[in-house]
């Protein structure tokens, strides 16, 4: 792509509601650039940004909404000439255009780019990451694919030499990207509409780190072969982290000390130290040790649940030192990072009932999560009530997706949510339940709508039930719904 960001003064997005595009659009936007744009009328996290930058927006897609003089058309992906009528009408007039993806790698590969890539923990992870850098001090411009709770907002359009991205494998938008540094969360099998098989998801991830430069470095999950494996074609430094004893930034000291302000009989376990100290109105901790190459770095903490997380601070922590920033500042920012949002949000409550949102919609994401669901509520009844997200997905995963439930008590399935990518595709929600049933009877049932998940479960949960609403869809509206 020629088109020059420099050298734009006046953008029109397509999608201009979504968790990725509106990062950009408040990068552009520091920038003076005058940005319309349109998108449905479902409401997001997106709308308060675009109310807090000043930027008008359609809540409909029509030819009018096009200004005659825009310099430049953005679009997310999620659109084509097939299924927009923005989007044929600009391709016809010849008015330049570019991708999301496409911008997000023009601003990236114009400075010191990190890019957090992998099949999960990618969100989490950049956040933290430029939550990080930012409170180190080096004024970090960032763009994740959902709201850090500790921005309000999901973008940095800070001055200095970094740019930290959450990147996505998807289609093969990694090809977009030069990287100086990446970090390699995890690689399982996804996006089964795209690549035909794991060995083809891979290569994905292959051609990125190759593109590293020597003067760059991979952060990559030591305790996956598969992480291992792709690493091996970087042509640059390559430092692993985990809980392995052949990690060059090794975990450990985790029993996950658990504390919360949100439960009453938890079965916590912590040092005699911290017991009575000022942690325990923290609300959820984990304490963990980080040595690299048998020197320890001291003592951690985060405010997140799960032994994913301490793993996703652990590649902050590696490429901070790799860095050499101030280690102290880092050990100051990972404590006060909140998280970002539909990542084990806490919502509310119903009837005494907890109410918890998450995004994870592959059964590696959805396993750990419920997994720390347990260790945080060991004695309650755990409900999950999960949206598939997407049809080929859906279908090719199904038998892991059956056995991704074992922490909850009890598993609510709603209708697959196809996105804007499908309509229908050779497997029913029916199907999921009835798998989940083979292995445990009862525990499963099927219910189409949120409206009617909310429904049942309003009058049913009390103070000894938690309800987790799961999914890359809408799911959680039941959360919200069911929240007095």
């Amino acid at each position: 792509m020629s088109i020059k960001l420099e050298n734009i003064n006046k953008v029109y997005v397509i999608g201009i509601k979504g968790s990725g595009v509106i990062a950009i659009v408040e990068i552009l936007r520091s920038r003076g650039i005058e940005i319309t744009g349109s998108d449905t009328n479902e409401k997001f996290f997106t709308d308060a940004i675009l109310e807090r930058l000043g930027i008008k927006y359609f809540e409909e897609f029509s030819e009018k909404n096009i200004p005659a003089d825009v310099d430049l058309v953005i679009y997310s992906t999620a659109y084509n000439e097939n299924n927009n009528i923005e989007f044929k009408h600009a391709k016809e007039k010849g008015l330049p255009m570019m991708s999301y993806p496409e911008v997000l790698a023009e601003l990236f590969n114009d400075k010191y780019g990190i890019a957090v890539c992998g099949t999960h923990g990618k969100t989490t992870t950049s956040a933290m990451l430029a939550d990080t850098l930012k409170e180190c001090g080096v004024d970090p411009a960032a763009v994740i694919g959902s709201k850090v709770i500790n921005w309000n907002g999901n973008a940095l359009a800070g001055e200095g030499e970094f740019f930290v991205a959450e990147t996505d494998e998807y289609q093969n938008k990694l090809d977009l990207y030069d990287p100086k540094a990446v970090i390699l969360t995890s690689c399982d099998f996804d996006h089964p509409d795209f690549f035909e098989n794991f060995e083809d998801y891979k290569n994905v991830f292959r051609r990125f780190v190759e593109k590293i430069p020597k003067i760059g470095f991979l952060v990559a999950w030591g305790d996956s072969v598969d992480t291992l494996e792709i690493a091996e074609s970087c042509n640059s430094d390559v430092l692993t982290y985990g809980f392995g004893e052949e990690c060059d930034y090794r975990i450990s000291n985790s029993p996950n000390y658990l504390i919360s302000n949100k439960i009453s009989n938890a079965k916590v376990s912590m040092p005699n130290e911290i017991q009575n100290s000022k942690y325990q109105n923290l609300g959820n901790i984990q304490y963990f040790e980080v040595a690299h190459k048998s020197k320890s770095l001291g003592e951690f903490q985060i405010q997140l649940i799960g032994r994913h997380n301490i793993l996703n601070a652990a590649a902050v922590i590696a490429v901070c030192h790799k860095l050499n920033l101030d280690m102290e500042r880092v050990r100051e920012a990972l404590k006060n990072f909140k998280g970002t949002s539909r990542r084990f949000e806490y919502v509310g409550e119903r009837n005494g009932a907890i109410l918890i949102d998450d995004y994870g919609h592959h059964p590696d994401e959805i396993k750990p999560t419920l997994k720390g669901a347990r260790e945080l509520y060991p004695e309650k009844n755990i409900w999950a009530v999960f949206h598939p997200h997407t049809f080929t997905r859906t279908k090719a995963l199904l038998p892991e997706f059956s056995q991704s439930f074992d922490h909850a008590d009890k598993v609510i399935v709603l209708d697959i949510y196809g996105s804007a990518r499908e309509q229908q595709g050779g497997v029913h929600s029916k199907d999921l339940v009835d798998l989940i049933n083979k292995y445990s009877s009862g525990k499963a049932e099927y219910i189409p709508t949120i409206d009617e998940a909310v429904e049942f479960l309003k009058d049913k949960i009390g103070e000894n039930d938690v309800v987790i609403a799961i999914g890359a869809g809408n799911v959680w509206e039941v959360a919200s719904k069911l929240k007095v």
